[in-house]
């Protein structure tokens, strides 16, 4: 049975500009909304993280007020303890591309903290790209593209056409002003992007050759839907 990839964060925080960790993770709807839709076509699922590192989902992403409601949450919360691949990661030095179809990043505030520089994540995407392999990522996962800029100041995913969670959008979840950076300020300043992005939380999916990228929470599962399409 074909395997899809998820890569995760590791961090349960991100550090602000003042040195204050913001409690993080990763959202937990990036991660099961896509990891239901992989699994309902059919594919299997494996994990990996920096250093092997069970990764933490951000408390706010299991809250009612995230998911429409009490039941919602309990939901979620069930889940995410049914998906036991993501709770047993490999570490991404052991990944072998070739046991797999695609990778998939998941968002939240972690990957802002621990995917950016990160080499085995940032060489695994560039050898992912050569591979011609699908790669995707959403929200703050495309943080993890930073760490594919190389000595030279230029990355393999350059002029690409993608998404991630927009400035406007990291100004409504109140922490735009505290934040050391923002991640679309660097797509397009520092990795050379054609970053694209709709109104802020609406559903927005950009396809560009083998990286298909989603723009926020609600992209996550369009994202991994566009994804089945391409691999069937």
């Amino acid at each position: 049975m074909a395997k899809i990839l998820f890569v995760i964060t590791a961090s349960d925080h991100w550090t602000l500009a003042d040195g204050t960790r913001q409690p993080a993770g990763f959202w937990a709807e990036e991660a099961i909304g896509p990891y239901q839709v992989f699994k309902e076509a059919g594919y299997e699922i494996a994990a990996a993280t920096p250093g092997g590192v069970p990764p933490t989902a951000d408390a706010l992403s299991l809250t009612a007020e995230f998911n429409g409601g009490e039941e919602g949450a309990q939901r979620m919360r069930t889940a995410l303890r049914e998906a036991t691949e993501l709770a047993n990661p490999m570490r991404i030095e052991d990944v072998t591309i070739d046991d797999y179809v695609a990778v998939f990043y998941p968002g939240g505030w972690g990957p802002m903290e621990d995917l950016p520089d990160n080499a085995a994540s940032g060489k695994l995407l560039t050898d992912w790209l050569t591979s011609g392999k699908l790669v995707s990522l959403v929200c703050h996962g495309p943080a993890a593209l930073l760490a594919t800029i190389g000595p030279d100041g230029t990355s393999p995913f350059a002029g690409y056409r993608l998404t991630g969670l927009s400035n406007a959008e990291e100004k409504l979840n109140g922490l735009a002003d505290r934040a050391k950076w923002l991640l679309q300020d660097r797509l397009v300043g520092e990795l050379g992007a054609d970053y694209r992005e709709t109104e802020p939380f609406a559903p927005h999916v950009e396809v560009d050759r083998t990286l298909y990228t989603g723009q926020n929470p609600g992209s996550a599962v369009p994202l991994a839907q566009e994804l089945v399409k391409a691999l069937s």
